[in-house]
């Protein structure tokens, strides 16, 4: 099975990983994992007057600050992950990554704001699910 990772390195993310390593059915040898990360973009302003290997080593650094434990993570029940980081909305990012990659299964950690808390701040699952047609695993 093709799983996708999608990660942000919050407590909810440590949460969603005690969860996968809980449960032997979505964390074993025979599935082939893909974690993703979305770096917010840096204002254009500001990109705009750096150049652009600062940019980039900017956006490779806030990726690597969330993998490095998720890298931990993976080693430490001997699996293999590939870590792809994309710099974007994280909506966006993680609901592109899920339908071009043709994955079975995307899971992810959630606030769990509810209803009134996603109506007023939006949340990024729900609109993952309204772009996605991957089956996604939503762990609280």
């Amino acid at each position: 099975m093709k799983i996708l990772v999608a990660v942000d390195g919050s407590s909810y993310t440590k949460r969603m990983l005690a969860y996968l390593a809980a449960h032997d059915e979505w964390l074993g040898p025979a599935h082939q994992y893909t974690v993703v990360h979305a770096v917010a973009a840096l204002p254009p302003r500001a990109a705009g007057v750096l150049d652009k290997d600062t940019v980039k080593a900017y956006y490779q650094d806030e990726a690597d600050k969330v993998f490095k434990t998720l890298r931990n993570f993976f080693a430490k029940q001997k699996l293999h992950a590939d870590f792809v980081s994309k710099v974007g909305p994280p909506a966006d990012v993680i609901a592109s990554a899920a339908n071009k990659g043709k994955y079975d299964l995307l899971v992810m950690g959630s606030h769990g704001h509810g209803t009134l808390g996603n109506l007023v701040m939006g949340s990024v699952v729900t609109k993952v699910m309204a772009h996605c047609s991957t089956p996604l695993l939503v762990v609280r």
